[in-house]
This record gives structure tokens, C-alpha cells and sequence, in this order.
């Protein structure tokens, strides 16, 4: 029997996958740098897993471009986790969550965790800000949270969770609102001490020298997590070597696609044909490929039975009318006598 019309399901060959906070704390117990790129559907963190990245960002920065809002707490967090969740089902890789402020204050962040633990996201990063907030690199209003409420954030989170190896991040804001780099060392030794799994450190200089100046003077365990997305001319294994554990690639992949979307839109007008972007634009194949129709096709076979709808029963046929007899009407024609068994000669 063709093993993909049977009923019985066979072993897997391929292992489970492990739950993505489980995936995540290994990651981070290993040697080297850990490297994980912003994405807001499941299509772009398959592009990023494809790749060869170690994670995903859930990036609150793409997500709301994506709906063409600011980066200001306007989604709410039902909006963002159902991104959040649909990446997390979508790829084999962690998924970790930009949770901007936490949505409110610290019964906000306990529901958040509870929600984005049960969705399957492997980490959650929160900022010290004031919610709500407003991207980082918007000049402007960059207010921060008292330490004291923020580490009141972290305690809530931390008690709520249910899974050991689920991380919060404490992403510290300092640097980017203005203030020097003790500041920034003295918040993030009270959020370590409130127990946060790791700390973000945040800046938006062109130079990494304000980075490389905190991962120099940091020395507590928690690990240290960065986002080169100002100063990009230092490499992942340069950050590691000088201290950083994880490197996020926060919004590259939103950035490319606009780029690149924009200029074959406009070389379709202009030529008034595809003919000249063609070699350079994806194949339906693959667009096929990361939709996942070879699976979908296989488990058709296997699975979906009488999709063709059955036929109907043929109706009886109609009877005949008696033959006219000597010119008579049908309906006054002398029946023709019925022959049985025992009538015949």
C-alpha cells in the first residue's frame, strides 16, 4: 500500500523540535554570538530562519510600518502578539518579542507574559520608558521610568511566567534619552538585580564606542544583548568578542524591502512591462516553496478523501406510451394481455 493514502501514521524520522525558550536558553548557554533579525509576518522570518539566523525579532518598529503607523504604542498588544504568534508556529527557530514598555504598568506586563508565554514566544524584551512610548530614534520625547517602577516591571514579569527557561530583557533606554553611560551601567545592574535573564543595552550613535564602553564595564552574569542598527560598520564577532552575547538585526529586512519593492514598482511604470525586473524579482516557485505547498500538496494525499462530490442516483425512466392501435387513441387501445409462467402455451 502507498504509505500516503494509509491511515497509519508512521514514526517520524525528524526529532521534535524543542519549545523555542528552551531553544533560546541553549543558545545562550553556548559558545559564540547569537544572531536574530527583525521580521513582522511569518514570511519574513522564514526568509531570516532560511538564512541561517539563530532567531527572530518580533519588531515592533516593523509591525507597525507594516500597518503604516508610527512605532508609538498605537497597536495594541493583541495586535502584536498575534504577529508575535504567527511567526512563532511558522519557524524552528526562537522567536523573541519587542514588547516596547510592557503596554502599561506592572499588572499590563504580567497579563503580556502570560499571553506570550502560552503563544510560544521564547523571550520578551521590555524598555524603561514611560508608556507609551515612542521609537528611539525619533528625536524628541524620550522619557524613561523611574528605576523603581521599571524593576517592578521586571519582578511582575518574572513571577508570572511559568516556564523556567522563558526570558525577559531589560532594555535599557539611557543612552538614548540623553543621559551618560553611568546611568546606564546603574540601571542595568538594578534590573539584573530585579531578575531580568539579560540586558539590552540601546544606543543610536554612529560610533559603537558608547556600546563597547558598557559591555567593557558590565560584569555581572546576565548577558548582554545589542542592536548595531546606527553603528553598522562593527561586525557580530567583534561585539562578541568585546562582550556581547546576542546581536539583533532589528529592522534590515523591512528596510530591503521597501528599497527594493519601490524600485520595481517604478521600473514597471516606466517600462509599462515586468520584462526588465524579472531576473531580478523571486520566481513564483519560490514563493511556493516558503508558503510550504510541497507539505500541503503530501498531505492532501494523505489525507483529504472524498473531496469529489458524489453523484446523484440516475432517476427512473419514464414509461413509454401504449402504441396507437387501428388508429385508436393510446388511451382507449385494448391492453396488451401480460404473459406469466403459467399462461404460457
Amino acid at each position: 500500500m502507498d504509505h500516503l493514502h494509509s491511515t497509519h501514521r508512521e514514526p517520524s524520522a525528524r526529532p521534535a523540535p524543542r519549545h523555542g525558550a528552551a531553544q533560546l536558553r541553549a543558545l545562550f548557554d553556548a559558545p559564540g554570538t547569537v544572531r536574530i533579525a527583525g521580521a513582522h509576518n511569518p514570511l519574513g522570518a522564514r526568509l531570516a530562519e532560511r538564512a541561517g539566523f539563530d532567531g527572530i525579532w518580533s519588531s515592533g518598529l516593523e509591525i507597525s510600518a507594516s500597518q503604516g503607523l508610527p512605532d508609538a504604542d498605537i497597536l495594541t498588544m493583541t495586535e502584536l502578539l498575534g504577529v508575535a504568534g504567527s511567526m512563532a508556529s511558522a519557524v524552528g527557530v526562537p522567536v523573541v518579542a519587542d514588547c516596547d514598555a510592557g503596554y502599561g504598568n506592572a499588572n499590563n506586563v504580567m497579563h503580556m507574559v502570560r499571553r506570550y508565554e502560552a503563544a510560544g514566544i521564547a523571550a520578551v524584551t521590555i524598555e524603561d520608558k514611560r508608556f507609551p512610548k515612542v521609537n528611539s530614534f525619533i528625536p524628541g520625547r524620550q522619557e524613561l521610568a523611574s528605576v523603581p517602577e521599571f524593576c517592578g516591571r521586571i519582578e511582575a514579569a518574572k513571577d508570572a511566567q511559568r516556564d523556567p527557561d522563558f526570558m525577559v530583557i531589560a532594555r535599557i533606554e539611557a543612552l538614548i534619552a540623553g543621559w551618560d553611560l553611568d546611568e546606564a551601567l546603574r540601571r542595568g545592574e538594578a534590573y539584573a538585580a530585579a531578575g531580568a535573564d539579560a540586558v539590552l543595552i540601546h544606543a543610536k550613535s554612529g560610533s559603537p564606542q558608547p556600546v563597547l564602553d558598557f559591555l567593557q564595564r558590565w560584569h555581572l552574569p546576565q548577558p548582554v544583548v545589542v542592536v548595531p542598527t546606527t553603528y553598522h560598520t562593527i561586525s557580530a564577532g567583534e561585539l562578541g568578542a568585546a562582550g556581547a552575547k546576542m546581536v539583533v538585526y532589528a529592522n534590515h529586512g523591512l528596510r530591503a524591502g521597501i528599497q527594493a519593492v519601490s524600485q520595481t514598482f517604478e521600473t514597471i511604470l516606466k517600462d509599462g512591462r515586468t520584462t526588465a525586473i524579472e531576473d531580478h524579482i523571486a520566481p513564483l516557485k519560490t514563493v511556493f516553496d516558503l508558503q510550504g505547498m510541497d507539505e500541503f500538496k503530501e498531505n492532501e494525499k494523505r489525507f483529504v478523501r472524498g473531496a469529489a462530490p458524489e453523484a446523484p442516483p440516475a432517476p427512473a425512466p419514464t414509461p413509454a406510451p401504449a402504441p396507437e392501435r387501428d388508429g385508436e387513441p393510446a388511451e382507449h387501445a385494448r391492453p396488451v394481455p401480460v404473459l406469466t409462467g403459467g399462461d404460457a402455451p
